[in-house]
């Protein structure tokens, strides 16, 4: 009878310890919930309460289970872990320094070695970098202050939430924010930025019915201050060849009337200005919309030859160097969209590492280095690769996958389904409420700041006094054998050719 009365006791006991247990536990997890819910910084948990947080916990128990398990922090694709937690430490303002010692494989071919100094600048003699002028031809020319940039992405592309908060964030950072193809939209002007104005196949924003450009848009455009320069798209990296494609689903009225296009229909642009066939053809458009808006006018392409680009200089030697685009956005092989075929993707156009030097190159051989603007652009988000693009030739470098990451981006790999779960490629509200632009202008800002400040880190130890100043003999790039050589050697410089006396 005891030991009933005592099994009895305990049962009891039991009982009402789990019931506690079971309390507490629900009252966590609603406090969790609330918690979640109203926090502003972390999308994945504000869209996904509680539930988020493993994702958080998995990534960092992960350097622990990758000591006995695996190691995989540079070998994601297209971005590995290393890259993509270094800008969310940036972003979020915290330290980026790391310890023990390197996980990139230093022995890998292709891999850029800086060459330190061995008595680099002291901190007193270090130099920022000068705004340098886009445009000298224009009726307003643009003083650019920052090397480092933000990359075409339209708005249909991201959210609205996301324009936002890279607009807002651009200004802070004191950089630009190319608005991509699919036009200008009130998000893009209320922080105050400064703006290139891409003009797509489409020419979404600056269309008539037909599709064709209209003067009229484009000086409307134009008399925006915040719009400092125009981008006439050839060609993105991730789909050379093929026009934008945005899906029916992100066809809301709003982006319909922003794009000029029926709402609820996939947009598909040309695969090509029609306008355009030759490369006379790009010079008239490129005049004719410079004369229409006064401001600097350039081009983006995809770069596989020299052919086209000798043609094109050419031609402008013919007309004279006032004809010239005022800069050259190269887009890399390996750069990325929302959606693209996957034959364009993975097999058309070479990487920014093989043609930034070869357009460098030509520019500096034809005597147009100086008239032309270079701009880089196609997978650079990290320090390392904007300071090897500044001594490959580039003068300024933009990025786009960068800036998505620094806005919580988590690489879901959804941007072409209307699902994001970070709410900055959908136009479900139910996912879009994950980002809160307040918040994550500040993160979008750290990213720049954070960015330029290392590149000039490097350019010190390599012993300038601003990044601008690295040149390709500061870089060595490790070969097959294991060696590296220097990027000098690989690049050799040319020699300007006399273009008046032929």
């Amino acid at each position: 009878m005891f030991l009933m009365n005592l099994v009895s006791t305990i049962l009891f006991y039991f009982a009402i310890a789990f019931i506690c247990a079971v309390g507490i536990g629900f009252a966590a997890v609603v406090v969790m919930f609330i918690i979640d819910r109203s926090q502003t910084s972390d999308a994945v948990r504000r869209n996904y309460p509680v539930v988020g947080r493993f994702r958080s916990l998995f990534t960092e128990l992960g350097e622990f289970f990758r000591q006995y398990f695996f190691a995989m922090d540079r070998e994601e694709l297209p971005f590995n872990r290393a890259q993509r937690n270094w800008v969310k430490r940036a972003a979020s303002g915290k330290g980026n320094t790391v310890a023990f010692g390197s996980t990139r494989n230093l022995t890998l071919p292709g891999t850029p070695i800086f060459v330190n100094a061995p008595f680099p600048p002291l901190e007193t003699q270090a130099a920022r970098t000068e705004p340098l002028q886009i445009g000298p031809h224009a009726r307003i020319p643009y003083d650019a202050p920052s090397l480092f940039n933000i990359s075409g992405m339209s708005f249909g592309a991201l959210s609205r939430p996301a324009v936002r908060a890279l607009s807002r964030g651009a200004k802070k950072a004191g950089i630009w924010l190319n608005t991509g193809e699919g036009g200008l939209s009130p998000f893009h002007l209320e922080g105050g930025c400064d703006l290139v104005f891409q003009v797509g196949t489409a020419k979404y924003g600056v269309r008539n019915a037909d599709g064709s450009l209209s003067d009229d848009r484009l000086r409307a455009i134009a008399a925006h201050e915040q719009v400092r320069m125009f981008e006439v798209k050839l060609a993105q990296g991730a789909k050379p060849g093929k026009g934008g494609i945005l899906p029916a689903a992100k066809v809301t009225p709003e982006i319909a009337e922003i794009r000029g296009i029926p709402v609820g229909e996939a947009s598909i642009s040309p695969n090509r200005h029609p306008e355009i066939g030759n490369m006379a053809e790009l010079l008239d458009t490129i005049h004719h919309i410079r004369e229409v808006t006064g401001k600097p006018v350039g081009i983006k392409t995809v770069v596989s030859d020299e052919t086209a680009l000798r043609e094109l200089f050419g031609e402008i030697h013919k007309r004279g160097e006032e004809s010239a685009p005022d800069f050259i956005t190269v887009d890399s092989g390996d750069g990325g969209t929302g959606a693209s075929p996957m034959p364009l993707m993975d097999l058309v156009g070479i990487t920014i590492r093989e043609s930034l030097p070869l357009v460098s190159d030509l520019l500096v051989e034809m005597g147009l280095r100086d008239r032309i603007r270079l701009i880089a652009s196609g997978k650079l988000m990290n320090p390392g690769d904007v300071a090897w693009a500044i001594a490959a030739g580039a003068d300024f470098v933009t990025s786009a996958r960068g800036f998505m990451f620094s806005l919580g981006c988590i690489q879901a790999l959804k941007c072409n389904r209307n699902t994001c779960p970070t709410g900055i490629t959908t136009h479900d509200p139910r996912f879009q409420k994950g980002l809160v632009p307040e918040d994550k202008f500040e993160k979008v800002a750290a990213y720049a700041k954070m960015i330029i400040k290392e590149v000039e880190i490097i350019a010190h130890s390599v012993g300038v006094t601003e990044p601008r100043a690295i040149r390709r003999h500061h870089v060595r790039i490790v070969q097959d054998n294991g060696r590296s050589v220097p990027m000098s050697q690989i690049w050799p410089r040319p020699v300007p050719v006399d273009h008046a006396s032929q």
